[in-house]
């Protein structure tokens, strides 16, 4: 019982070393320069803003087109469809990066924009996936029995409900892909990361900088997870009712 204790006293004795050190620490920090800091982290969210746009507009686009062509087995695309959806999701997104940017020598914001689409493309696949798997046949028998042609079933019939059930999936991924932004900084691109970066090289007050860092990216996520969190409530209620 006795060693019990003394565990236990050394444990809350460490704790409280940790809370001080911590206090002091918090303390210390220059809170003039985190203020001065703010207008380039705000820059730098909007660009960051920016580039998980682009990059989810061409995924969307990406992970539609893939999934529709896996839902209907279209014959050797399919295929082609499949490998890339492993070749991405089986690849981080750092060596996409490299091998674009320092193997292709393409231009480093497109370079961003182009492997976070092609990353995010495959995810949003498996997600439209689901969501058209779940759509039952006899709804597409029924389409084709009323005169439908096969556009007019994939716009009125297929893509709306698949978005229905795929949203939370879908809205998961978008997270995903903004919060990988943050590895581009890699290829000398100014977004969050980079600003804390040059910061810190350049005052040396890496906890001021990557204080801010932090704060940035949950001013900047937080509304996005409130935003699909409500979406996603309302269309639970549209088609469910409850």
């Amino acid at each position: 019982m006795g060693g019990i204790f003394k565990k236990s006293d050394t444990a809350c004795a460490n704790a409280r070393d940790k809370f001080k050190f911590l206090k002091k620490e918090v303390k210390n920090m220059d809170y003039e320069l985190m203020i001065s800091s703010i207008p380039l982290y705000a820059k730098a969210a909007c660009y960051t803003l920016y580039l998980a746009f682009c990059a989810i507009i061409l995924s969307l686009i990406i992970g539609l087109f893939c999934s529709l062509i896996l839902y209907f087995k279209v014959r050797f695309l399919s295929i082609f469809i499949k490998a890339y959806i492993e070749l991405s999701r089986n690849t981080p997104l750092l060596i996409q990066l490299f091998f674009l940017h320092f193997g292709l020598k393409i231009e480093a914001h497109i370079c961003a924009v182009a492997a976070l689409a092609f990353l995010g493309g495959s995810y949003m696949a498996e997600a439209f996936r689901g969501g058209l798997e779940a759509i039952e046949k006899i709804q597409l028998e029924s389409a084709l029995s009323i005169g439908l042609n096969k556009s007019q079933m994939i716009a009125y019939i297929i893509i709306p409900q698949a978005l229905t059930v795929s949203f939370p999936a879908i809205g998961a991924n978008m997270i995903f892909l903004l919060k990988e932004t943050s590895v581009v900084s890699i290829i000398s691109l100014s977004d969050l990361v980079a600003t804390a970066k040059d910061l810190i090289s350049l005052y040396y007050a890496t906890n001021e900088a990557l204080f801010m860092l932090v704060i940035s990216y949950l001013v900047v996520l937080a509304p996005i997870s409130f935003g699909i969190w409500f979406l996603e409530k309302r269309i639970k209620y549209a088609a469910f009712g409850n």
